[in-house]
């Protein structure tokens, strides 16, 4: 929820970019969850969730601004 809040103010590109880096951590524990329970459905999920947040990372800290 806090990533959410984060992510929905936009408070700018570090702020957002950090945001994302919460929905990355909270994707790699699901996805762990998921692993050990084997939640096949619950882990696909996850995995895709973990591809759009990085590129979320990937756009709002990593990449420079055009």
């Amino acid at each position: 929820m806090t990533a959410a809040l984060i992510v929905s103010l936009d408070l700018g590109r570090r702020a957002t970019g950090f945001g994302f880096v919460i929905f990355v951590a909270s994707s790699i524990a699901w996805f762990a969850g998921a692993y050990l329970t084997e939640d096949w459905a619950l882990g696909t999920q996850n995995g895709v969730l973990f591809a759009i947040n990085v590129l979320g990372v990937y756009r709002y800290l990593v990449r420079q601004s055009v």
